[in-house]
């Protein structure tokens, strides 16, 4: 009796306030839909990192014959300085390089022509003296890139050490900020369903104070009383976090599997097992936010 009491409080609170309950469950819906798709950006940057960064390798530049680096006053860098190179590598590196790559001048200049078959360089015709020799090295783990540079850069023969993550940088770098922005919107979404909550819970706790008198007077409790408000909160905002989590799925699916992921196949994205993965988190922060507003709202407005 009192479960079916319950439910016709809340089905009656829902038709009486349903313009403020579409607008609980559109708000609730956009605001999700901004957390969730932070969650899924982040997802995405923890993606690539994972495989680019294990693709990437550490470039360790020989001195060519004309530069002007103080490691390379002594010329090109000669076979015996490559072998002392390599003799630091093998030694100090060993349980930080997985794979060692030697590349020659000509093999740098093969690579050169494929990327211009005329050999030309901003307007300069080179050949492979111009080229310089470089060891490629394979990190156990690419994020003891510095510990790898500070071995190797100052010695003489070595030019220079670049790091190839620092190309994916930018691109990781506006992924995050743009994983920021949707999160600030999210933040300011959030705070606007919570106040539509508050408000919607608290006309529907004014129009019914005749009811909830009444059943003051026969001695209901306190949750009794207020848990069809409650409820009626907590349907709004779960079933707007149920279409943030369908939103997200379907873009997911058809923006990014079916369309992108054929379009650039080379690069791992979320998928729609990523949006079930931050679902839970969605439906949870709705029903927290719809219970916390409602209880504060009613404590003032229900309470005896």
């Amino acid at each position: 009796m009192r479960l079916r009491f319950v439910i016709t409080e809340v089905l009656h609170g829902l038709r009486r306030n349903l313009s403020m309950v579409v607008s609980v469950v559109l708000v609730t819906f956009v605001s999700l839909a901004f957390v969730g798709a932070a969650a899924l950006i982040q997802t995405q940057v923890h993606k690539l990192q994972d495989d680019w960064y294990n693709l990437v390798e550490v470039s360790v530049f020989l001195c060519p014959s004309n530069s002007p680096a103080p490691t390379c006053a002594g010329g090109e860098a000669t076979k015996a300085t490559i072998d002392s190179l390599r003799g630091v590598i093998d030694d100090e590196l060993g349980g930080e390089v997985s794979k060692v790559y030697f590349e020659t001048k000509a093999q740098a200049f093969d690579a050169f022509k494929q990327q211009h078959p005329d050999g030309m360089f901003h307007g300069t015709q080179l050949t492979v003296d111009d080229m310089q020799a470089s060891f490629r090295l394979k990190l156990a783990d690419p994020s003891h890139y510095e510990l790898v540079a500070d071995v190797l850069q100052g010695r003489d023969g070595v030019e220079e050490v670049v790091d190839q993550r620092a190309v994916f940088q930018p691109l990781f770098l506006a992924l995050n900020r743009l994983s920021l922005l949707a999160g600030g919107l999210a933040v300011v979404m959030l705070l606007t369903a919570v106040l539509l909550i508050t408000t919607t819970i608290r006309l529907s706790a004014v129009s019914r104070r005749r009811e909830t008198g009444i059943m003051r007077l026969v001695g209901a409790s306190n949750l009794f009383v207020q848990l069809p408000f409650l409820l009626e909160g907590a349907i709004a905002a779960l079933v707007g976090s149920l279409l943030a989590v369908g939103g997200l799925w379907i873009g997911v699916r058809y923006l990014v599997t079916d369309w992108l992921e054929k379009s650039v196949n080379w690069v791992a994205y979320v998928d729609t097992g990523d949006v079930l993965t931050v679902a839970p988190l969605l439906i949870g922060i709705a029903v927290v936010l719809a219970v916390v507003s409602s209880v504060v709202t009613l404590n003032r407005y229900t309470r005896v």
